[in-house]
């Protein structure tokens, strides 16, 4: 029997089928052809997948788990799972617990009511998971969860998992064939690495549950601002409150049980904003990590009488949440081909990695700009509190002055004074963390790896990843076919980087983003400037990023465009929602109650008037709220009017609510937040700001 945990190292991991599980459980030619599946990508006898489904199955039900599931990530963003029970009759009212290695690598759940972008009709219902043995399986709420791809019939990818994972290969397989240039004959695979930190709010349930805009549309749609909101900075990095620490503490056990490097805690800029930060790992671990910690979150603080918000701005007035993802490229033997090296040879590789990203960030930079574009993120970028819309990347002042240096051929001077001529050979020793971090750059190095800072906090890394990677491929494989066929490698390799940091060069900002002067010498340098989702989502189906992705394999043609249909429906869809949620908040809860409190200053008006008492106070509010409310009330038919006129296509939905509705909706708040100011807290009908930011 499997005894509970009672130190930190055993209760890491515990609820994981890892690889230290598999190696005690397993035969040792099991175990080795496992390695091997992982190691060169063969495939699995149906013996041998019935040996580890069956000590898995074993593994599982010693921890209690009763059923089994295929753990994937459908194009919603959020996981799917359809629970089996591990439970076969034997006759005579018997039953075995059974699980066969066919059920271990395939399931079939009904693929009809997932996101598709037209991949398939809706009556076309099969789809098919198919088990990722990269990723280990883990027990959560009496399941043992096998992590899966999901694809359609016909084989199309209708899921996160799978184009993240033919991204982590090809950029592989490119990176090997630089490393080879530079004599590294050992290593086999090179391996993206990401760290997704995590932002996020937690308020009262009993406050959520008197709100119709948090509960349905996840954000207030209305709220005044209150008296305070984060102008003291006070509570960024400030002590952690009991019922917040207890909520951190079980959330770190929960999510070190099933293997997540959970690492750093805080308290964020804005009044119950926080952020948890793993360590890094794996791009592909990294990624169901990140989902399964947004999953748990949610349900540890629902333990705690907590809701966890994960929406990019929950209130108006504070900072929203993001999600910083720190992106690197390591070997299999553990070394970060983003870390400056201590010689010139290793400089030399890391240079060229480097003017491979810089390169790629500028050639797709309206890619990485619409992964990261959905409604909630609206929100946030550019206002203060986040990365502009512009994409740039930061390098820091030392790392700024060597591309420099090379740029212009003129001697690198570093911080000891020493005076070098910038050559292949005799490149300077660049320093790990040798600037201040820049938190208004969208793409800021940061000693090791790129931060890209623009994603939001809700949404799944995997989109940004498999751009990231891809557009990594792309430079890769364009610097390895012209330096294997170099007669000069050394003056070949110094005359591309020289090149390309001299033609990508635009791409580099070490300012100040949020500066009026930054977006117009943007536009000057010829950066893009997608300042909405409805602007940056067209470029999802641009040719030079559809062609980049198929060429690749990462994504066919009709994938791609899938993609780009169902994130403009998703827009759609959800301002849609969140009008609707205004027009009935208005109509059945502000409009009634502001309407009673009205009633009750006329009534004192006239007991006043009678008894020559002064009402100016009611005579006053009570004008000021029949004005507000004439106008609330056109505005909320007017926003109803619209909303009955969106197109039924996706495209043409997206703009029209982008330039008609958004308006309304805006009206409509600054009209309601108005009658809030107006009106006697004991009147209005949900709670305010400060009841929802201040409840402890």
């Amino acid at each position: 029997m499997i005894t509970t945990p009672t130190t930190m190292p055993e209760l890491f991991g515990s609820l994981v089928f890892n690889e230290e599980t598999m190696q005690q459980r397993l035969s040792p030619a099991s175990y080795a052809a496992w390695k091997k599946c992982i190691t060169d990508g063969t495939s699995l006898d149906i013996s041998i997948a019935n040996e580890i489904a069956e000590s898995m199955k074993q593994w599982a039900v010693e921890h209690g788990a009763t059923h089994f599931t295929h753990w994937f990530q459908p194009m919603t963003g959020v996981t799917a799972e359809k629970h089996d029970s591990f439970v076969s009759p034997i006759g005579g009212g018997k039953i075995v617990m059974e699980f066969s290695g066919k059920e271990l690598v395939r399931g079939e759940p009904d693929a009809s009511s997932f996101p598709s972008g037209g991949l398939r009709a809706t009556f076309e219902a099969r789809g098919y998971t198919a088990w990722d043995p990269t990723s280990f399986a883990f027990i959560k709420d009496g399941s043992l969860c096998i992590p899966t791809i999901f694809c359609s019939y016909s084989g199309e990818a209708l899921d996160k998992k799978m184009p993240l994972l033919r991204s982590m290969d090809e950029v592989s397989r490119q990176a090997v064939r630089i490393l080879r240039l530079f004599g590294d004959t050992e290593t086999k695979r090179v391996i993206p690495q990401v760290g997704a930190e995590q932002e996020y709010f937690l308020i009262d349930k009993e406050g959520y549950k008197q709100r119709e805009d948090l509960r349905m549309c996840g954000r207030t749609l209305f709220g005044a601002k209150p008296p305070k909101g984060q102008e003291l900075e006070d509570h960024y990095f400030g002590a952690i409150r009991p019922r917040v620490a207890a909520y951190m503490q079980e959330l770190d056990e929960e999510l070190w049980k099933v293997g997540v490097l959970s690492k750093t805690k805080h308290n964020e800029v804005a009044p119950c904003q926080h952020e948890m930060a793993p360590i890094y790992t794996d791009a592909n671990t990294a990624c169901d990590h990140n989902q399964l910690a947004m999953e748990l979150m949610k349900k540890v603080a629902d333990r705690h009488g907590l809701v966890c918000l994960l929406h990019e701005k929950p209130f108006a007035g504070v900072n929203g949440s993001g999600k910083h993802d720190n992106w690197s490229l390591s070997t299999d033997s553990g070394k970060n081909l983003l870390k400056p090296g201590s010689t010139p040879s290793q400089n030399a590789q890391f240079l060229l990695f480097l003017a491979a990203f810089i390169k790629g960030v500028d050639e797709y930079q309206d890619f990485l700009r619409a992964t990261v574009a959905f409604a909630g993120n609206d929100h946030r970028l550019g206002a203060q509190e986040a990365p502009p819309a512009v994409v740039s990347i930061f390098l820091g002042d030392e790392l700024n002055a060597v591309v420099e240096s090379i740029i212009n051929g003129t001697k690198y001077t570093d911080a000891g004074k020493r005076t070098l001529e910038v050559g292949v050979d005799v490149l300077p020793s660049i320093r790990q963390d040798n600037t201040d971090r820049n938190r208004t750059s969208p793409m800021a190095f940061t000693g090791n790896k790129f931060e890209f800072r623009m994603l939001g906090s809700s949404q799944s890394v995997s989109g940004p990843n498999i751009a990231l990677n891809t557009m990594m491929a792309e430079q890769l494989e364009e610097f390895a076919d012209q330096l294997e066929k170099a007669k000069d490698f050394t003056g070949e390799l110094q005359a591309l980087i020289r090149k390309t940091l001299t033609e990508h060069q635009r791409i580099i900002f070490n300012g100040n983003g949020y500066e009026d002067a930054w977006i117009k010498e943007a536009e000057k340098r010829g950066l893009s400037n997608l300042t909405s989702t409805a602007d940056a989502l067209p470029a999802y189906t641009a040719k030079k990023n559809i062609d980049l992705f198929t060429r690749h394999g990462i994504y066919t043609k009709s994938e791609i465009e899938a993609r780009a249909e169902i994130h403009m429906e998703n827009y759609v869809t959800t301002l849609t929602i969140e009008g609707n949620t205004m027009v009935d908040m208005i109509q059945h809860q502000i409009l009634p109650a502001v309407s009673n409190y009205a009633d009750h200053l006329c009534q004192r008006i006239y007991h006043k008037d009678a008894s020559g008492v002064s009402c100016k106070f009611e005579t006053v509010t009570a004008k000021k709220i029949a004005d507000l409310t004439d106008k609330l009330m056109d505005a909320a038919e007017k926003l109803e009017q619209d909303l009955s006129k969106v197109p039924s296509e996706s495209r043409k939905a997206m703009d029209y609510i982008h330039k008609t509705l958004l308006g309304d909706m805006s009206t409509a708040r600054k009209l309601a937040d108005q009658l809030e100011t107006a009106t006697a807290k004991e009147y209005w009908p949900f709670p305010v700001y400060s009841d929802l930011l201040f409840y402890m």
